[in-house]
């Protein structure tokens, strides 16, 4: 099983095909999210990221996400996660306003879809 933290430093590397490959195994229907474990980082990036992408994959599956969770902030810095954001304005505008509300709620900008076709 690929560490949450893994998958949250490929979205934040921008390693889109690494992040589809590894998110695959969260959608395993027998995989219970709210036992994922806290990630062990000094990384406050990574940390964020893990929790946002875990209440995602949590709201998309029907699931609780876990506890720790709920005790993870926003980034310092908001960050898009797709690096064309950067440079196409509609993107970049279509982030901001219809990013998922566990990414936009820690500061981080996607597609509504993101990670949902894997």
């Amino acid at each position: 099983m690929a560490k949450i933290e893994d998958l949250a430093m490929a979205v934040l590397e921008y390693d889109n095909l690494l992040a589809r490959t590894l998110v695959q195994e969260y959608y395993d229907p027998l995989l219970a999210l709210a036992h994922i474990e806290k990630p062990v980082t000094e990384d406050r990036d990574i940390l964020v990221t893990s929790a946002a992408l875990l209440e995602l994959l949590s709201l998309r599956r029907g699931q609780t996400p876990p506890a720790w969770t709920a005790e993870v902030g926003p980034l310092l810095h908001s960050r898009y996660l797709l690096k064309a954001a950067a440079s196409m304005q509609r993107l970049r505008r279509m982030c901001e306003t219809e990013a998922p509300e566990p990414l936009r709620k820690r500061g981080l900008f996607a597609p509504p879809n993101f990670l949902e076709f894997v």
